[in-house]
């Protein structure tokens, strides 16, 4: 019964089509599914058509040039952008001559430059008048968390001795960082003072051209506490000579520093870091920022990138650019409420 009465369902559908087709009805379907299938092809999804040019705001053999020459060969190797990508320094003026750059070319993907932290807080601060909205933010790359050290046989500890010391006079403690006020590391021993009670501004800070410079200081006995990023401490950890008293990670990081508790196991709730971003001009499609995310996804979990980030103890937290947008409103709201508190923004 079944079989007969599929038997007599195609009779009825051969009927069907037999009749449309005297009318043309057919003709015209078939004729409109063919523009619609040529209208479907021709709408192809972007990828760059020309050289691709990698901004960075820094000399050759800088830690930013690093990274990008770093993506450069995985998006090459791996055949993810297959025009050449080029890579064009613009050092200078805290980052303005690259992003000066960057803006000319409005709406074209082609042009992406990497960016840190210090974007966000040299507009807070008044040194830049380019902030990540200016742009159009495509990926944070990963962070770099903040740490504070101590020189291993002075009588500052732990996070606790720390406190106490500031709370009974803030200006017994010096604190190093490099290379600017107002930029993460400041941020982070802001956020220390705060929970100790103590006001940020009566902070005595002393700047270095260089992270390295300050955490050679502290070996040296002349300051009391260095703010950096933990990569900074990584080539001298064997030496013994510095101790670091928390880390300013929303959990502990491994490598040789998974033993180092966070500030907020230790009842300071900040966390802190000095991360690296892609931003592409103002005005790019939905379509180009689709490409990036597809390509720097990929780029994120290669081994040759997870080796990168491995052997700087940088943290793999790749965001596409909704999430980096996110990430970003949320990080300049605070580091403008830290600054105005430390009396360096208006």
């Amino acid at each position: 019964m079944r079989g007969k009465r599929l038997t007599d369902g195609v009779a009825r559908m051969v009927h069907l089509i037999s009749c449309a087709r005297s009318a043309g009805i057919v003709g015209l379907w078939i004729a409109a599914a063919a523009t619609a299938g040529s209208l479907q092809a021709a709408q192809t999804v972007w990828k760059p058509d020309k050289p691709v040019e990698l901004i960075v705001p820094d000399s050759p053999g800088g830690g930013q040039d690093r990274t990008v020459r770093v993506m450069q060969k995985i998006l090459q190797d791996n055949s993810l952008v297959t025009t050449p990508i080029n890579i064009v320094n613009k050092p200078g003026g805290n980052g303005n001559l690259a992003y000066t750059y960057l803006k000319q070319f409005n709406g074209d993907g082609h042009y992406l430059a990497i960016a840190t932290a210090t974007m966000l807080t040299n507009h807070v601060l008044g040194l830049s008048p380019f902030s990540y909205s200016d742009f159009t933010p495509v990926a944070i790359l990963y962070g770099e968390y903040i740490g504070l050290a101590v020189n291993s046989t002075g009588t500052i500890r732990s996070l606790k001795d720390l406190i106490e010391r500031l709370r009974k006079n803030p200006d017994s403690v010096s604190f190093a960082f490099g290379t600017s006020l107002g930029n993460a590391n400041h941020i982070a021993i802001a956020l220390v003072a705060k929970a100790a009670g103590v006001d940020p501004r009566k902070l005595k800070v002393v700047i270095y051209k260089a992270s390295i410079d300050a955490t050679t200081a502290l070996m040296g006995g002349h300051v009391d506490v260095v703010s950096t990023p933990t990569s900074t401490y990584a080539p001298i950890m064997a030496t013994g000579k510095v101790r670091i008293i928390g880390i300013a990670a929303p959990q502990r990081i491994g490598g040789e520093f998974a033993s180092v508790p966070t500030l907020k196991e230790q009842g300071v709730s900040a966390v802190v870091s000095g991360y690296r971003m892609l931003i592409a001009p103002k005005g790019c499609t939905a379509d180009q920022i689709a490409f990036w995310d597809r390509a720097l996804a990929q780029v994120a979990q290669t081994e040759a990138w997870k080796k990168e980030l491995a052997a700087n103890d940088w943290e793999n937290n790749y965001m596409n650019s909704a999430d980096s947008r996110n990430f970003l409103d949320a990080r300049y709201a605070e580091y403008r409420k830290v600054l105005l508190e430390l009396g360096l923004a208006k």
